[in-house]
């Protein structure tokens, strides 16, 4: 997609990609994907390779998880793993610390640094497709390369 017709929040996440040293190709879906099982659809993939970028609060500090869209994230055994309560952040707070849209949340390109924690199923696809900072926006990335380009750790987020 020529970067001239992207919204000017995906690029600054293509711009944050390709800083990163990512080829920061963003894509426009052709029409609305509200589910992952729709973006998943649309994409020709399956469900466990599309990643949500999550926006949750441990303790009281907002953090992000990037998670398989195959599953929901167990909230109690991954508090523990991260050595605290995790709870889902608030809506306005998602967008206060992403600057992005709820549906649109990109692993990248945010306002500040998050802390950040990958999903280790997403290392069962060789590619994997996370959104672009708006809603219809997405690119693809692999399991390690999200790993770097976030600086994020690996981790298990179901029981």
């Amino acid at each position: 997609m020529r970067r001239s017709t992207l919204p000017p929040i995906a690029c600054r996440v293509a711009d944050t990609l390709i800083a990163r040293g990512h080829h920061g190709v963003i894509v426009t879906q052709p029409a609305p994907t509200p589910t992952v099982a729709d973006a998943a659809r649309t994409l020709g993939v399956d469900v466990g390779a599309i990643t949500s970028s999550l926006v949750f609060l441990l303790d009281e500090d907002p953090v992000l998880l990037l998670v398989s869209g195959a599953h929901e994230v167990d909230l109690e055994s991954t508090g523990k793993r991260l050595e605290g309560t995790l709870t889902h952040a608030p809506a306005d707070m998602v967008r206060q610390v992403t600057g992005q849209p709820i549906g649109g949340v990109a692993p990248v390109g945010h306002p500040t640094n998050l802390p950040t924690w990958v999903d280790t199923a997403l290392s069962n696809h060789r590619e994997v497709w996370a959104a672009g900072g708006h809603p219809n926006t997405v690119f693809r990335t692999s399991f390690h390369e999200l790993v770097r380009i976030t600086a994020g750790l690996p981790i298990d987020v179901v029981d």
